[in-house]
C-alpha cells in the first residue's frame, strides 16, 4: 500500500484527492494537512506527498520531503523560472513528479499538439484559449503555457520572444511568427483549454475540456505509483504515460 499525504486538504482538489486514495485499493490515506499544521510530523512516515496548493507552500512542503525522504507530486501552478529550479534541485534527493496538469487527456492532448505543430509549421496562426472558475489566481493556466511550451519547441521558437498574452487597441496586423493567448474567468468553470491552428480555408482546434476534478486526481495517483520504483529524480506526466521512452 501506498501511504499518502495529501496537502490542501480542505480545497476542492484536495477534497477530491483524499476520495481519491479512500477509494484506490492500493492507497492509504496517511495525512491530511492543511495551512498551520506540522507538515515535519504529518509527512513523516509517508511514501509519497500530492501537493495542488501554491508555490511558496509547495516549496516549504518540497523541502521537508527532501529532508525526510519522501517522494512528491507536485500539481501546483504558478511557479516563476526560479522556483522551477528549486524544485529541480529537491528532485536531486527525492523523486518529485511535477506537471501543471494531471490529467491523462491533457498531456495526450499535449503529444497531439506536437505532432498539429510540426505538420502546420507554415502558414498557420496558433492562437491558445483558456478557461477557469472565478478562484483561479494565476493567467494564463499551467496548461495553457505547457501548450504553448510544446508547440513553439516544435516549432523551434523561443515562447518567451512570441507570446501575446494579450490584445487591445489598434493592434496592426497579427505577427505571423506570434503565438497569442486568451484568458476566461467565471462561474465554476474547471478547465478548458483550447489551441486553434487557423490557416487560409481551414481551421483545426484540439480542444480539451474537463467536467470533473476527479480526474487531476486519478492522474496523481498514477504519478505516485510510478513514483513506487524511483529514489531521486524530476519527472513529468511523459514519463508516467510512458511517452518519453
Amino acid at each position: 500500500m501506498i501511504k499518502v499525504a495529501v496537502m490542501g486538504a480542505s480545497g476542492r482538489m484536495g477534497k477530491m484527492l483524499i476520495e481519491a486514495v479512500e477509494a484506490a485499493d492500493d492507497c492509504t490515506l496517511h495525512v491530511t494537512l492543511d495551512k498551520g499544521a506540522d507538515v515535519r510530523a504529518g509527512l513523516a512516515g509517508a511514501d509519497v506527498m500530492i501537493d495542488f496548493t501554491r508555490p511558496e507552500a509547495t516549496l516549504a512542503h518540497l523541502a521537508v520531503c527532501a529532508e525526510l525522504g519522501v517522494k512528491a507530486v507536485i500539481g501546483t501552478t504558478g511557479f516563476d523560472e526560479a522556483q522551477k529550479a528549486q524544485i529541480a534541485a529537491f528532485a536531486e534527493r527525492t523523486a518529485i513528479v511535477f506537471a501543471p496538469n494531471m490529467s491523462v487527456g491533457v498531456n495526450v492532448v499535449l503529444k497531439l499538439l506536437d505532432l498539429a505543430a510540426r505538420a502546420m509549421n507554415e502558414g498557420f496562426d496558433i492562437e491558445i484559449v483558456e478557461a477557469h472558475h472565478r478562484m483561479k489566481v494565476d493567467a494564463p493556466s499551467g496548461t495553457a503555457l505547457q501548450m504553448g511550451q510544446v508547440v513553439a519547441d516544435a516549432l523551434g521558437r523561443d515562447l518567451k520572444a512570441c507570446a501575446v498574452y494579450g490584445r487591445e487597441g489598434v493592434t496592426g496586423v497579427r505577427d505571423p511568427s506570434t503565438i497569442g493567448f486568451a484568458t476566461v474567468r467565471g462561474g465554476d468553470i474547471i478547465g478548458d483549454h483550447t489551441v486553434l491552428f487557423a490557416g487560409t480555408g481551414e481551421r483545426i482546434e484540439i480542444s480539451h475540456k474537463a467536467s470533473s476534478r476527479a480526474i487531476y486526481a486519478q492522474g496523481s495517483l498514477r504519478a505516485a505509483r510510478f513514483l513506487a520504483g524511483k529514489a531521486t529524480g524530476l519527472y513529468g506526466m511523459n514519463d508516467v504515460l510512458g511517452f518519453s521512452a
